[in-house]
């Protein structure tokens, strides 16, 4: 059996910066990834248009100076292929490919009381690895989505998640249909549609789509953001979304209709959902008025851009707009809504014709049409947050698996990373963690587990005790978080995967902290200022003596 001190699951951003900090310690660590390189949902999603919903100068790390000033990105939205490179280029430039296992999926891990380790099976090496400490960076969405639709096995042409694409796929001159119009939809509806001799959209819910103004970076633009980074990432963890623009401060009641109008046209053409969002009043989240005001705002952006009106009026949604909101690129011919004044884009509303089966030359919908096809791409999401982990057998304290620990509560923790009877185990962007820009997210919680294990490792015991969250403190939490979502009307938003509603049969219930970044690592910071409250070993205040500053 191998032993480490440490066991961290996935090579993403999250595995990547707790690998540096842990072994930073003096711990054993090992990084182990089902995937065959490192880069996390960045090595999988190699669908075409793939791009952060961020903008390239905070969708990275923020604790290599440095690399964060002479990194190269061109666009202010990085792709795929610059993401994966970049990470990439962080694991050489600071060694920790050497602590790393690929092509190594773990399959089950069991805590043993009598031995405060874990005990993990993996698909790969010789036997079991048995560690003090298990974290797991599997990130919010990598449990793929598929549709329960009749027929799947007939069809003769080619079929793919976008969460599984081939990498040398290339779909020019060809008849493709792409279910689900989501982010991810968005953005391979985008790229592919001046590129496929014909492409059918099936549509389940219309999306408020704001273009994402991609451009080439300028040289003076790099130079302002290098010399501004310290105050940009001030704003970043002072912040709602963490995204790195100016969030208003203006409720929407204290602008005039003129002022309305201006405002969102402004944010619109600076492009980005989330500026979109936040940017534009601060109460557009939680006011119904302003909220739809920025709906019938989108709506008739929709009006003016698609031509045909059968196609426009499909692509006008109608619920409100509290979604993660949605990130477009930039391709020949516009953005999302541009593509559906092409002749070869067709649009079909699957509440008004559901698709009934598929068959071997294509889709048939409930109208009786048959659309004819060469590649089926399904970009129908994930079983979010929690579907990472219940595909794992993890077994906590007496034999309970977390299927089972969140079975009647639904996915829940303390602080978004931990849970009582699962000591020494840390999931990373887990259940009811920050609704942010991801990257800053990860940094916070993985710096906040680094100096938990640090408070741990530095006590004058021998052997650290195991560190576990009280029932109380996620009870505590729990409520914090259902008290912070209470007014929002991202609950409104129909099949929203941030309940869990777009996965039949879920429980529906919050996944999230909708604090802000600002407001979760308030909560962190006064964790730890009073001697990590909420775990265990930790109820007589002690202190961190190898902490990193949050």
């Amino acid at each position: 059996m191998e032993h480490y001190d440490a066991v961290i699951v996935g090579a993403g951003f999250a595995g990547i910066y707790q690998l540096y900090l842990l072994r930073a310690q003096g711990l054993k660590c090992l990084v182990i990834d089902q995937a065959g390189d490192v880069g996390g949902t960045w090595y999988w999603n190699l669908y075409p248009g793939a791009m952060s919903d961020t903008e390239s100068y905070v969708y990275r790390y923020s604790w290599d100076k440095e690399l964060l000033k002479t990194y190269e990105w061109k666009e202010h939205y990085v792709k795929q292929p610059q993401v994966l490179a970049y990470l990439e280029h962080v694991v050489e430039r600071h060694d920790l490919r050497k602590d790393m296992r690929f092509n190594t999926q773990l399959v089950g891990a069991n805590w043993d009381d009598d031995s405060q380790t874990w005990k993990l099976d993996v698909s790969s090496g010789k036997g079991k690895i048995e560690c003090r400490y298990l974290v797991t960076g599997l990130g919010l969405l990598s449990k793929q989505n598929y549709p329960e639709i009749d027929g799947l096995d007939s069809f003769q042409g080619q079929l793919h998640h976008t969460a599984k694409w081939p990498k040398d796929l290339d779909l020019t001159g060809l008849r493709v249909g792409v279910v689900g119009c989501g982010s991810t939809g968005v953005q391979v509806i985008t790229d592919i549609a001046g590129k496929v001799s014909h492409l059918t959209c099936f549509q389940r819910h219309p999306q408020y789509s704001v273009p994402s103004g991609d451009k080439v970076v300028t040289d003076e633009y790099r130079k302002w953001v290098n010399e501004n980074y310290d105050t940009i990432w001030d704003g970043v963890w002072n912040s709602i979304t963490a995204f790195g623009f100016k969030e208003s401060e203006r409720a929407f009641s204290d602008a005039s209709p003129e002022e309305r109008e201006k405002v969102f046209q402004e944010n619109w053409d600076k492009g980005n959902g989330f500026r979109f969002m936040f940017g534009t009043f601060n109460d557009l989240t939680f006011n119904p008025e302003a909220n739809e005001a920025a709906c019938d705002f989108i709506r008739k952006k929709i009006g003016q851009i698609v031509k045909d009106p059968e196609k426009a009026k499909k692509l006008k949604p109608t619920d409100v707009y509290a979604r993660r909101p949605l990130c477009d690129g930039q391709a020949r011919g516009g953005a999302y809504y541009e593509q559906f004044n092409r002749e070869n884009v067709d649009i079909v509303d699957l509440k008004e014709t559901p698709i009934e089966r598929v068959e071997a030359k294509g889709v048939r919908t409930s109208d009786g049409k048959l659309h004819e096809l060469d590649v089926l791409v399904f970009a129908t999401g994930f079983d979010a947050v929690e579907g990472n982990y219940t595909r794992i057998n993890i077994h906590g304290r007496d034999g309970v698996s977390l299927a089972e620990a969140w079975d009647e509560p639904g996915p829940t923790s303390y602080l978004g990373f931990t849970m009582p009877g699962f000591p020494n185990f840390f999931a990373i962007t887990g259940p009811k963690g920050p609704f942010t820009n991801i990257p800053p997210a990860v940094e916070t919680q993985v710096r906040f587990i680094n100096n938990l294990i640090g408070a741990a490792e530095s006590s004058s015991e021998d052997k650290p005790k195991a560190i576990e969250a009280t029932p109380e403190a996620e009870k505590d939490w729990s409520k914090l978080c259902e008290e912070l979502a209470a007014n929002s009307l991202f609950w409104k938003a129909e099949d929203n995967w941030i309940f869990g509603a777009n996965i039949a049969g879920k429980r529906r219930c919050l996944r999230f902290f909708f604090g802000g970044m600002q407001g979760y690592r308030q909560q962190l910071e006064k964790c730890e200022k009073n001697g990590y409250a909420g775990f265990k070993p930790f109820a007589d205040g002690n202190s961190s003596a190898r902490a990193v500053k949050l």
